[in-house]
């Protein structure tokens, strides 16, 4: 019986990991896959209507029935925060987003999408989600891993040295094969990173909603559903002398639009939400290297992308701010009584137990 609970409560600790695990796989495919797609003339605009527009057409059935008994009475508070919600993410995040894929390559991008867990982090400490106590050892673990992180970043931007590996496959395909400049980089380094900046205000955001409205589903059938009525607005003005964009075939791009759909937007609003209930929105963004080891990987072989000595390096850097990050933010979830033990706190004043186990269950 004993080995029985163990077990039951080794499985609900590892939830929360292999949900973020499993989020990032599926957005390294998205990435392999959209960047297919707009290498084949896709509109990233109309991109993201197709995306919303499945996404909510899939998950609404799911949200109307297992949140029938806990879906809240929708309020104009509630309202103006899904409205918000669905502009910051849905339109401007993954727009300018795929807009700085165009200009670099899947792998960059997933790169450089790495600065979300710091931007986050930055973000809930402002809103008082995240608490930093500057004597303490996590918290500076954290600051560090923040400042490392955005160097990371900056050294994939700036650097790019030798060519480590040649690459398989279609090289005319290839960004670095097909004459985009540095300016074309730098210029897609900055969309990526306001993009970022937008998403990490969504994940704020929307740990904030689920206080007042916990229907996770729901919330992210009416994010999806709102993200395809203002996305394609904006892409009927940005595409107005342009209307053969929105045709779509049985090819790679409408193949991309069900799955990031399906997977990315509907799934993956709700596994989010779901996690960040119980770990909190800075949890939720700092599994972000997985998938860019594994779009690295993907978009050497699938998409003929070359491997820089300078975006190696980058990565590297970021890797390591990033798992800073997370290494403090993991003492979070221990015990009140080690996280008293680990905070490394100058004990000069005799409360100073009393106040690090208040500041252990505010964090938590």
């Amino acid at each position: 019986m004993e080995i029985y609970l163990q077990t039951q409560n080794w499985i609900e600790k590892a939830k929360p990991f292999i949900a973020v695990l499993f989020l990032q796989f599926g957005y390294a495919i998205m990435d392999v896959l959209s960047k297919a797609a707009l290498n084949r003339g896709m509109s990233n605009y109309v991109f993201v209507v197709y995306r919303h527009a499945v996404a909510f057409i899939v998950i609404t059935p799911f949200a109307l029935y297992f949140d029938r008994k806990i879906r809240p009475k929708m309020t104009i508070s509630i309202f103006i925060k899904i409205v918000l919600l669905s502009l910051l993410e849905p339109v401007i995040d993954q727009n300018l987003y795929f807009l700085g894929m165009k200009y670099t390559t899947a792998t960059f991008a997933a790169a450089m999408s790495n600065m979300l867990p710091a931007i986050t982090f930055i973000l809930a400490s402002i809103v008082r989600l995240e608490k930093i106590k500057i004597k303490s050892m996590r918290s500076q673990a954290k600051v560090l891993g923040t400042i490392a992180t955005v160097s990371g970043a900056m050294v994939m931007t700036l650097m790019k040295g030798p060519i480590l590996f040649e690459t398989f496959g279609d090289h005319s395909q290839s960004y670095h094969s097909s004459g985009t400049s540095a300016h074309h980089t730098i210029l897609g380094s900055v969309l990526i990173t306001i993009g970022c900046f937008s998403w990490a205000c969504f994940v704020i955001l929307q740990a904030i909603t689920l206080e007042t409205y916990p229907a996770a589903l729901s919330l992210s059938s009416w994010i999806c559903l709102f993200g395809a009525i203002e996305g394609a607005a904006l892409a009927l003005v940005m595409e107005r002398n342009n209307p053969s964009v929105w045709s779509i075939k049985w090819d790679m791009r409408l193949l991309s639009a069900i799955y990031t759909g399906i997977f990315c937007s509907g799934l993956g609003y709700y596994l989010q939400g779901v996690v960040m209930k119980t770990r909190g929105p800075v949890f939720v963004t700092t599994f972000n290297p997985f998938c860019m080891v594994i779009v690295a990987i993907m978009g050497y072989f699938l998409l003929a992308e070359q491997m820089f000595l300078g975006r190696v390096i980058g990565a590297f850097i970021i890797c390591l701010g990033l798992y800073l990050v997370v290494w403090g933010k993991s003492k979070d979830y221990n015990n009140p009584s080690n996280a008293i033990s680990e905070e490394h706190v100058l004990p000069a004043k005799q409360n100073v137990g009393e106040n690090c186990t208040h500041a252990v269950i505010t964090v938590q």
